[in-house]
């Protein structure tokens, strides 16, 4: 039982992926051999056994033939898997180890005791195999959703095309009961669509003509036009595939510690085994069938079957229940490290607000009116990827104003951006970016004025100084108050790390219950913040969604992005992603961690008890090689059933 999880070349090779899994025997039209063949070796095993039993006492030659017949059926999986592990990685294994005291006891006269071993033995692997096979069902179940063909609709005709030949910019056709086969913005048509597969709500949403849909979600009673966004293997439900296998393979910390400690525990009970069928005969002058009858026993209780089951489990159990609350963690080593969190760093655009900015205030400057200011900024702002950026051009766009396209355009990182217009140099950003002799009184003035509101400004200027002054504002996430308040309930501060005014930060921090709060960042600034809560601390999980998060998410401990919003980088240097955006669930991220980490700590516990007291049971008492066969598997079986507990 212990071979799945050596090491993480031979867990991935005996657990093959989602992907592989959908493909093969987890399916229903996989052979019934791949699917079945180890619970029912396991249990014609069980069936000879009894059958030998039972004729034992009339004719002994038949019932050691079918004694030997169980070896071999109930072994042949655990003794492939042993003698692999010997010859290819140069290791030893519990199964050989299984293995040897089997044919051990039988040596001795006791075929019953070894072919019992062998049998629970196989069961235990049996069960092993169906528990991991729980962890991945809700991903190999998810791999199901993805959508094979699209109805690309084009030049007034439907044609029915494989996902991977659709092109951004494409228009798909999606009737109603249809998977959405990629990324994209509804063109035209409305419906609900049910997004399980992405956020983990099963509640339907609307859709219509602008809004934004996801492949591998379900469409509702409506057909949808929509032009496609991205490329198949580029989709959120393509990246959240992506995601999971990487948190299966990944292996936590405790789990590549008890993989060592396995590997120098293995050959010590080997030597102990080989001391006490040599030692206690001349030393103790015990008979050479009780030694090594007590040395078979000691071989079976202390093998650490169930103290190297005791994370793994129950770890990808964890993960299995967080992608279905859309909650996607890359690693074990992530549950383990949000467990211990005291410091959630948020970043404010895009985490703590919503990320759309309204334009709310224009005050011109140098005789502009505020018609051509407004389009002076939104050409300038036209190429710019930035939120307020997009919100200038959006305003610019609903009251009907006409832009033009700067040249040399350069992106100040953290500050605005500085382009050419007409032959003119402007700069765009914030107030801090200006020259200190364009700020008259009556400009600062304006601009403590609306950070004071709570307002963010931006300030445009050319050669001859200020030319305008503009103010946006973010509104809070709804459920910001509530995800913090419940945070700073579990003992967790809070702290809010953003590139905006002083005065801008304060407010939205004291709208939202944040006592932390470091305000006119760069992105460098942020990795130097979260080094400093690191110290002060300890373990720190940052949440963010940007480019420029991205440095601060992989120096936290844990890095949390927003999978909807964030961006690519985001994306791929997080440690965990909220599928739909929803900050609310980092505390049940978190309390997720913690129960995942209690649960291992308590079949760890339990798991070197049993072995201690069946080695002790066996040296002071004596103790039949049946009961401790079934105690040592009876608490690998259990120690995996406790941490199936964490698939609800």
């Amino acid at each position: 039982m212990i071979s799945s999880f050596n090491t993480t070349d031979s867990y991935v090779k005996d657990n093959p992926s989602p992907q592989e899994n959908a493909a093969s025997g987890k399916r229903k039209d996989a052979p019934w051999l791949q699917r079945y063949g180890e619970a029912a070796a396991a249990l014609a095993s069980g069936i000879l056994i009894a059958a030998a039993w039972s004729i034992e006492q009339f004719s002994h030659p038949w019932a050691v033939a079918l004694y030997l017949l169980a070896f071999v059926v109930g072994g042949y999986v655990k003794t492939k898997e042993g003698l692999q592990t010997l010859f290819q990685e140069r290791d030893l294994d519990v199964n050989l180890l299984m293995v040897f005291a089997a044919i051990g006891a039988a040596s001795i006269g006791y075929w019953t005791e070894g072919a019992v071993l062998i049998f629970i033995f196989s069961l235990s692997g049996a069960l092993e195999s169906y528990t991991m096979a729980r962890s991945h069902r809700d991903i190999a179940a998810l791999m199901d959703l993805k959508p094979e063909t699209a109805v690309l609709y084009r030049d007034g005709e439907e044609t029915t095309v494989a996902i991977e030949q659709l092109e951004v910019g494409d228009i798909v056709l999606v009737k109603p009961g249809e998977r959405i086969p990629a990324d994209g913005t509804v063109t035209e048509g409305a419906s609900a669509v049910n997004q399980a597969s992405i956020t983990g709500e099963s509640i339907p949403v609307d859709k219509s003509s602008g809004d934004e849909v996801f492949a591998g979600t379900l469409n509702g009673p409506g057909a949808l036009f929509v032009q496609v966004s991205q490329t198949s293997e580029s989709t959120l439900f393509a990246k959240i595939i992506r995601l999971v296998q990487e948190a299966q393979s990944e292996m936590p910390a405790s789990q590549r510690f008890i993989e060592r400690f396995e590997r120098i525990y293995a050959r010590s009970i080997v030597l102990v085994t080989l001391l006490l069928i040599l030692v206690p005969p001349f030393l103790l002058q015990w008979s050479w069938n009780d030694t090594f009858y007590k040395a078979m026993v000691f071989l079976v209780v202390a093998s650490p079957c169930a103290l190297v089951a005791s994370i793994m489990p129950a770890m990808l159990s964890a993960i299995s229940n967080g992608a279905r609350k859309g909650l996607l963690f890359k690693g074990g080593a992530h549950l383990e490290h949000l467990a211990q969190t005291k410091v959630i760093a948020f970043d404010k655009t895009g985490t703590l607000t919503s990320g759309r900015p309204q334009v709310t205030d224009l005050i011109a400057c140098q005789g502009y009116g505020e018609k051509e200011m407004l389009r002076l900024a939104a050409s300038i702002e036209s190429l710019s990827e930035h939120p307020l950026a997009k919100a200038i051009v959006q305003t610019a766009k609903e009251r009907g104003i006409e832009t033009d396209r700067p040249t040399e355009l350069t992106s100040l990182t953290g500050w605005g951006v500085q382009a050419e217009l007409h032959g003119e140099v402007w700069k765009i950003g914030k107030p801090t970016l200006m020259e200190e002799s364009m700020m008259t009184q009556d400009i600062k003035t304006a601009v403590h004025r609306l950070e004071e509101q709570g307002k963010t400004v931006v300030l445009m200027a050319n050669t001859r100084g200020i030319a305008g002054v503009i103010a946006l504002q973010d509104s809070i996430r709804p459920q910001a108050k509530a995800a913090i308040a419940e945070l700073r309930k579990k003992g967790i501060k809070v702290a809010m790390l953003t590139g905006d005014q002083q005065r801008t930060a304060r407010a939205i921090a004291d709208e939202a219950g944040i006592d932390l709060v470091y305000a006119e960042l760069l992105p460098e600034d942020k990795v130097n913040r979260v080094k400093e809560l690191k110290q002060t601390y300890g373990n720190v999980a940052m949440v963010g969604d940007g480019v420029n998060d991205a440095p601060a998410l992989a120096t936290a401990t844990v890095g949390i992005a927003m999978g909807a919003a964030g961006s690519d980088a985001a994306l791929e240097t997080a440690d965990l992603v909220l599928m739909n955006d929803d900050i609310e669930k980092i505390a049940a991220a978190i309390t997720l961690g913690q129960r995942t980490r209690r649960i291992v700590k308590q079949n760890i516990v339990f798991a070197i008890s049993v072995i201690a007291l069946l080695i002790c049971a066996n040296f002071l008492e004596g103790l039949a090689l049946p009961l401790g066969v079934v105690g040592h598997e009876g608490s690998t079986i259990l120690v995996i059933l406790n941490g199936l507990r964490l698939l609800r």
